[in-house]
């Protein structure tokens, strides 16, 4: 089966399951509708189909790995909630549906972002997720870095103060803005699944970070290509920081080739050009959507 129907399938699955999960803390509010819509958005799931495929690898139960996946997927609805607001980005439309604050009002919006990430802490410090507390106090921890003022939240605030700006950023600029807004959820990811299962080995922990990032890099620079390649204007007309103000298509391309050689070259988990996700990582740079 290629990757892409095994990802269609994982979304289907993962769909269910978080409708499923999210009923259990259902409570009679429309703060509690716009945090559901804005979870079931119609995205690709990606975030939870690695650690998924990470995790059974690692052969770590199913009934803890969901429930990881799905706190990883609140964060993210979380971030893009907020990245539609008018003082951000200003988004009417996600995916062909009305964003959380064109349905419910930007306070509401606001509100719902702020309680998926809360709720991701929540389902993460439940005894479900791990026996051990320790475990489930090292998933918050990460969590708490990944995607503060040194991560997520940090990049969408450097993302946020360059838009519609005339200086142009460098290079090692906008690569830091995507390591930011991007490739430290993905990271967050990788590292959570193997804290999951335990594994305290430093060289592998140090690799696992790099193996992340190093996604999350290349997940955001073909979300540039397809930005610019969908764009019916010129670069310069494009919204925030894009690579391709520094390279063309093919460098980009090539530029995520290096990163793939070098995340998956003697890598102790996915060298192997069998392995789901080596072969995802290497499909995200000719990706379609």
């Amino acid at each position: 089966m290629d990757i892409i129907s095994k990802l269609n399938i994982f979304t289907k699955e993962f769909n269910l399951y978080a409708k499923k999960l999210m009923s259990s803390y259902e409570i009679p509010s429309t703060l509690y509708k716009s945090m559901t819509y804005g979870l079931m958005n119609g995205g690709k799931r990606i975030r939870p189909f690695v650690i998924s495929e990470f995790s059974k690898l690692l052969k770590i139960p199913k009934k803890n790995y969901m429930r990881l996946a799905i706190a990883t997927e609140l964060v993210h609805s979380y971030s893009l909630i907020h990245d539609d607001l008018p003082s951000m980005d200003d988004d009417d439309y996600r995916r062909g549906k009305l964003t959380t604050h064109r349905k419910f009002g930007e306070g509401i919006a606001i509100l719902a972002g702020n309680s998926l990430l809360t709720l991701a802490f929540q389902i993460l410090s439940e005894h479900k997720t791990h026996k051990t507390a320790a475990v489930r106090l090292e998933l918050i921890n990460e969590l708490s870095k990944l995607t503060g003022y040194c991560g997520l939240a940090g990049g969408q605030a450097d993302d946020l103060l360059v838009i519609g700006k005339s200086k142009k950023l460098s290079k090692k600029q906008i690569l830091h803005i995507h390591e930011g807004k991007t490739a430290k959820l993905f990271e967050y990811c990788f590292l959570s699944t193997l804290i999951l299962n335990q594994s305290n080995n430093s060289s592998s922990i140090e690799e696992i970070r790099k193996f992340g990032r190093n996604f999350g890099m290349i997940f955001q620079a073909t979300d540039d290509l397809l930005d610019y390649n969908g764009s019916k204007s010129n670069m310069q007309s494009l919204d925030g920081p894009n690579i391709l103000q520094h390279m063309s298509c093919e460098d980009v391309r090539s530029y995520c080739k290096r990163l793939a050689d070098e995340s998956t070259k003697n890598s102790s988990y996915f060298s192997s050009s069998n392995n789901s996700i080596n072969r995802l990582i290497y499909g995200l740079i000719n990706r379609k959507t």
